[in-house]
């Protein structure tokens, strides 16, 4: 089973919008969505990396990567 955590969707562009539309749009879904009961033995950040990245289990970690950044 695949899926992403990036969703887009293409929203509705008037003929008069006075900006240049964007065409695709795009945002997170937060991974516990996906994750249901936290099963035993989940994988742990050591403490002090846990405190860096705000959450103590890897599943949970999700950081943020700017979608409109030119790679």
């Amino acid at each position: 089973m695949s899926f992403s955590m990036r969703k887009t969707y293409a929203p509705y562009v008037g003929p008069y919008d006075p900006c240049p539309p964007i065409r695709v749009k795009s945002y997170d879904t937060p991974p516990q969505l996906y994750l249901g009961f936290q099963p035993p033995g989940l994988e742990q950040f050591p403490p002090r990396e846990a405190l860096r990245r705000g959450t103590l289990w890897r599943a949970l970690y999700s950081p943020y990567e700017n979608p409109y950044k030119p790679s």
